[in-house]
């Protein structure tokens, strides 16, 4: 018998948790949903969204409440909402399906299909009803019902149709030629904000990849452009409204071209991405600056996103009290009112704070009109958090997902090299045993943690980002099993999602099968899965030696180059594999006598050198009985010496 009723009260995921008291009768992804499908004959509307997405909420408020809709729904539909987060192959899967419909896509994602899972309607967003040149979900609902008792045979050739647009053959491989860099500069340039930074039209995402590409480009190949760029856009972002000025920590991105007002809500992977970004900035320039911002980023993911046991949590909502914005912004007379005349005065100028406002009559704090490398006002911001925090609350979405926890645990490790503060690599360290303990049995990831329930078996993102992780957490600490542990993850990604063709698949083939098996590629706010894998076959190749990788690598790069070549700038992560592979950081091998210098090692050279240790061998003997660097750059090797500063 059919249970009816809204059935996510038993889920774990934030996002779902938000809808169980709806009237609408939802079920998350699973086979009882399709299966009552089929036997009452009714199509599904498929909603994906998270926890901390605005226009989810406003959907959910206006439509996923309201009764008229819920009987819509009930009496004609099949509802299944879906945690994108929790479950990556079906967002990627029915988002390739709404950017073939709209020509974009985005939060929430709203899908018509059939019991068997083949979509023939998507979009976005839907008012209640029409407005403003929008149809509204009434409206949709209504003419869809019609339509699947009236004319299926229709909206079922267009399900068809679609799939086999979608299930196209692939991009033939082609070489991965270090010109595509060159291209891909060439590309940033043209699309380089002169006046405001960052790059095309907003709104402007973070994208931190693509600086660090930049950035990594200068380092190794020249070119006071893609410093210039890479800079001008790292102070934008922090000067405007993007960067959060009480609390730090970035925000998902800005709806303007000169980053002054984001959408308010902060996600993890962002700011785990934006630390790297700022980091190497510093390490070429060593302009304060720039380690300021990745240190007070990385204060708010630790003081914000940690949760007790030292996994992080994914993501703080952009509304409180049902406001976009309002838990963010001052007006002139609250901060007089709390810092006193002269000081509150004081800070609103440097802020940027005005009875005017810059968002809704209210002000974004920003340093737009200031001097970013003014302190003078740091004493005054814990009064300003604990008002802040005190006035009205943020929702903070406490999923532990592994792949962004492994973005974040490979930051705090590069923050760590820079810095020699311990603990940003005891906080990596802590959110990587919290993954082994909770999210890695038997050799298999998990995608999530919450409540005590892991969430579905790992995807591809999820292995390419631990690596990740293991490989920084072994250039942090020189620790053998950080790497033996990298090469185990590795072992599994090809045997789980390598696809003997090219590239590695979205899912396992032992997971659930969806109408299509992705291989996702482009780097958008996130690297891609294969760009990440990319990334980390190069890097165990220089540790390891091992040919094996090294042809995986080669294979990986000449795969992905075919679709790189087309858009350079939306392959970022895989750039920095390429240009890791054609342009090599520093090689050292070090030969200790003794083990004593082995944890101050990875602090004396760049971090992204590639640093391993060697017992002597007859290739890395000690030399004068004493601590031995080998040192390569490029594809030439230095003589070894006892003292490695000089070589680096």
């Amino acid at each position: 018998m059919t249970r009816l009723g809204n059935h996510l009260k038993d889920e774990t995921s934030p996002y779902l948790l938000q809808h169980a008291e709806n009237p609408v009768d939802w079920y998350p992804w699973c086979e009882e949903a399709f299966r009552r499908a089929k036997l009452e004959d009714k199509p599904v509307f498929l909603s994906i969204g998270y926890s901390t997405c605005h226009w989810c909420h406003v959907m959910a408020h206006e439509s996923f409440e309201d009764q008229e809709i819920a009987g819509l729904l009930n009496r004609h539909f099949i509802a299944i909402k879906v945690d994108k987060e929790e479950r990556p192959d079906v967002d990627s899967v029915y988002m390739a399906v709404c950017q073939a419909f709209t020509g974009s896509g985005g939060w929430p994602t709203s899908i018509f299909m059939t019991p068997e899972q083949k979509p023939f309607f998507a979009g976005t967003y839907f008012p209640r009803h029409t407005r403003g040149g929008l149809i509204g979900l009434w409206e949709l609902l209504t003419a869809i019902q019609k339509a699947w008792t009236g004319d299926r045979a229709v909206l079922l050739d267009q399900a068809e149709q679609l799939i086999s647009m979608l299930a196209r053959p692939e991009t033939a491989e082609t070489p991965a030629d270090r010109g595509l860099l060159d291209d891909a500069v060439r590309d940033y340039l043209r699309l380089y904000d002169r006046v405001h930074g960052g790059f095309g039209a907003a709104p402007k995402f973070p994208a931190a990849h693509n600086l660090l590409f930049l950035l990594t480009y200068y380092e190794r190949c020249g070119g006071d452009t893609c410093l210039e760029m890479a800079e001008h856009t790292l102070l934008q972002m922090y000067r405007g409204g993007l960067f959060d000025h009480i609390g730090y920590g970035f925000c998902r991105y800005s709806t303007d071209e000169r980053f002054l007002v984001p959408h308010f809500e902060k996600m993890l992977y962002d700011n785990a991405l934006l630390i790297p970004a700022y980091v190497k900035a510093w390490s070429v320039t060593k302009k304060p600056v720039y380690r300021e911002v990745a240190e007070k980023t990385a204060s708010y993911v630790l003081r914000e996103l940690t949760g007790p046991e030292g996994g992080f949590c994914c993501a703080q909502d952009a509304d409180s009290d049902g406001e976009e914005g309002k838990y963010y912004l001052f007006t002139p007379e609250e901060l007089t009112n709390l810092l006193g005349q002269e000081d509150g005065t004081a800070f609103c100028r440097h802020y940027g704070v005005t009875q005017a406002g810059n968002f809704e009559g209210k002000s974004i704090p920003n340093l737009l009109g200031s001097d970013p490398e003014d302190t003078s006002f740091q004493p005054l911001l814990p009064r300003l958090r604990e008002y802040r925090k005190a006035r009205c609350a943020l929702h903070l979405d406490d999923k532990v997902l592994t792949a962004w926890n492994g973005l974040m645990i490979a930051a705090l490790c590069q923050l760590y090299r820079v810095t020699g503060n311990v603990l940003y690599l005891d906080a990596a360290q802590k959110a990587d045993r919290f993954l082994a303990d909770n999210l890695y049995q038997g050799g298999a990831l998990y995608v999530s943690f919450r409540a005590g329930k892991r969430g579905a078996p790992g995807f591809l993102d999820d292995y390419a980002s631990w690596i990740f992780a293991q490989l920084a957490l072994y250039g942090a600490t020189l620790e053998q099993e950080y790497l033996d542990r990298a090469e185990a993850l590795c072992e599994t990604a090809l045997s789980a999602f390598r696809d003997p063709a090219g590239g590695f698949y979205l899912y396992a083939a032992e997971s659930e099968h969806l109408i299509l098996r992705p291989k996702e590629t482009y780097d958008g706010a996130i690297p891609s899965g294969n760009s990440l894998m990319a990334w980390d076959l190069v890097r165990l190749t220089q540790l390891t030696g091992r040919e094996d990788y090294e042809w995986e690598a080669a294979r990986q790069l000449d795969f992905l180059a075919a679709d790189a070549a087309r858009y350079p700038t939306g392959y970022a992560m895989f750039l920095l594999a390429l240009l890791d592979h054609a342009a090599p950081p520093p090689k050292v091998t070090a030969v200790l006598k003794t083990a004593e210098g082995k944890e101050a090692l990875p602090l004396t050279v760049p971090p992204d050198a590639i640093l391993r240790l060697s017992a002597p061998t007859g290739d890395f003997p000690l030399r004068n009985d004493t601590d031995t660097f080998y040192v390569c750059r490029g594809h030439s090797c230095l003589p070894p010496a006892n003292d490695l500063r000089g070589l680096l």
